[in-house]
């Protein structure tokens, strides 16, 4: 089996190498990993090590020739590649994440892979009811005021596109909710809080009151579930949206025992939203307030399909990779080899 994974180096295609590596130690059968990325990893580190390495920009004009090549012969096709920040410069993330799926997509086509699947989000839904259960079957167009949720939204569509125009070749997207671990704490700090928030008390706070909107549940996932989950997608030969997320869902009382408050002091979503964008605006943290649009209008998942067609049961709660990830964040954690995934400087 030949598996080629696109944006191979960050927190999911991280950890989708380490379940590649273990169904290939388990099975004894030849699975052949190829992976793609712009920057490419030190190949002699686990678990970059034992992969076909590319180096290709999906932006770039030749992208679909360049993927094309690689991706001929391919089993399966698992595009992972998705850019959060530069958060400032919207232009750019279309052209890596719509754009650059789009060329992916072109690519599997033209070299007629045998499964093409693709990381989705819960971001990808339209807005839903936080008092019930959502199923796949929910509209998945995004929330418009979130830049990430609507490039969801038009991921979807474009993979829709792909459905009809090669209905021969099976296409599975998963829709996880947060993705966390411990080795992911320095980029998912990164990512959202930046350098000018301190990190290494975030797994010790006591707080005596925390704001929180009643809107603000949601859920999440321990990256090597979802891997798990992405393994048996490939192995099944599966196709449809799948929902990915572990219990409990993260409603505002748990999180504030996660983070050590003892009172919780319910405020208006608007409220958090315009204080996220003035922080946001002077440049005080990388949170842009569509992620607080995108918190509050998000559904709580339905997870029933991806239990019983797949098999998939997670082995973290959703509490737990909350910890790990604030565990990972205070102590600097990462994976030496990717810059991306790289720990904290000491």
């Amino acid at each position: 089996m030949r598996i080629a994974v696109i944006g191979a180096t960050g927190n999911m295609g991280t950890a989708l190498l380490r379940r590649l590596a273990k169904a290939r130690s388990e099975s004894g059968e030849p699975l052949e990993v190829i992976g793609i990325a712009r920057r490419l990893p030190d190949a002699s580190r686990p678990p970059y090590d034992g992969v076909q390495w590319h180096s290709i920009d999906i932006t770039a004009p030749d992208a679909v020739a360049q993927l094309s090549g690689v991706l001929a012969g391919v089993d399966s096709v698992v595009h992972l590649a998705w850019a959060i920040q530069p958060n400032r410069d919207e232009d750019l993330l279309h052209r890596i994440n719509v754009d650059g799926t789009a060329n992916v997509l072109d690519a599997a086509g033209a070299a007629l892979v045998r499964q093409v699947v693709c990381a989705s989000s819960v971001g990808a839904y339209s807005p839903a009811p936080k008092d019930r259960l959502t199923a796949e079957d929910w509209p998945a167009r995004g929330i418009e005021s979130s830049h990430y949720s609507r490039h969801k939204g038009e991921q979807e569509a474009l993979l829709d596109r792909f459905e009809r125009q090669y209905p021969e070749i099976p296409v599975a997207r998963l829709r996880p909710g947060l993705i966390f671990s411990t080795e992911a704490g320095t980029e998912i700090g990164n990512y959202f809080l930046g350098p000018l928030i301190p990190k290494a008390f975030l797994n010790r706070l006591s707080l005596p009151l925390i704001p929180l909107p009643s809107s603000f549940s949601f859920q999440v996932v321990h990256a090597d579930d979802i891997a798990d989950a992405y393994w048996r997608v490939i192995e099944q030969r599966a196709e449809g949206p799948f929902n990915i997320a572990a219990d409990p869902v993260v409603t505002p009382e748990l999180l504030a025992g996660v983070l050590g408050a003892r009172r919780i002091l319910n405020v208006p979503a608007k409220l958090i939203r315009a204080v996220v964008g003035a922080t946001w605006a002077m440049g005080l943290q990388r949170t842009d307030p569509g992620w607080v649009d995108m918190a509050a209008g998000a559904p709580i998942m339905d997870t029933t399909r991806a239990r019983e067609v797949l098999g998939w049961t997670p082995s973290v709660s959703s509490l737990q990779a909350l910890q790990y990830v604030l565990d990972g964040m205070a102590a600097g954690e990462g994976v030496r080899g990717s810059d991306l995934m790289a720990p904290r400087r000491r």
